[in-house]
C-alpha cells in the first residue's frame, strides 16, 4: 500500500477506483440462490442448503452511472493503466546531482587530508581540557 506522509500512488488511486466499481456490480448482481451454490459445489458432501435467502435483496435503487458512461470510463481507466505501466521508472539520483557529487569529491577529499586532523586535534584538546580542568 501506501507508506505514511506520503501522496497515494497512480496504482492506489486505481485500485480503489476499480474496487469501488466491483462492490457496485456486485451490489447490483442477482443474489445467489441455493441452486446456484449446489451447481457449484456438488462435489461437497456438507453443503448446507438454505430453502430462503438470509436477508432480502436491498433495493439500491437505479444505478448512479449509466452503463455506458461506466464503460468509457473503466476504458479511460483501463487505458491510464496500461500507459502508466509501461513508463520507466524515474531515476532515484539526480544525474546533475550525481555529476556534481563526482567533480567535488577529489576536491573534497584534498580538502579533508589537509584540514582534518588540525580540527580534529584542536577538538580533542579542548575536549580534554573541559574534562580534566586543566589547559593543554
Amino acid at each position: 500500500m501506501q507508506s505514511p506522509g506520503r501522496e497515494p500512488s497512480m496504482e492506489d488511486i486505481l485500485a480503489s477506483i476499480k474496487k469501488v466499481i466491483a462492490e457496485e456490480k456486485e451490489l447490483r448482481s442477482p443474489p445467489v440462490t441455493p441452486a446456484d451454490m449446489q451447481a457449484d459445489s456438488a462435489e461437497d458432501d456438507d453443503v448446507l442448503e438454505l430453502s430462503e435467502p438470509l436477508a432480502p435483496p436491498a433495493d439500491l435503487g437505479p444505478p448512479l452511472v449509466d452503463e455506458s458512461v461506466a464503460g468509457q470510463s473503466r476504458q479511460a481507466l483501463e487505458e491510464l493503466t496500461t500507459i502508466a505501466a509501461s513508463v520507466p521508472a524515474a531515476p532515484q539520483v539526480n544525474p546533475l546531482e550525481e555529476v556534481v557529487r563526482e567533480m567535488l569529491r577529489p576536491i573534497l577529499k584534498q580538502w579533508l587530508d589537509e584540514h582534518l586532523p588540525q580540527i580534529v586535534g584542536e577538538h580533542v584538546k579542548r575536549e580534554i581540557s573541559r574534562i580534566t580542568g586543566k589547559p593543554v
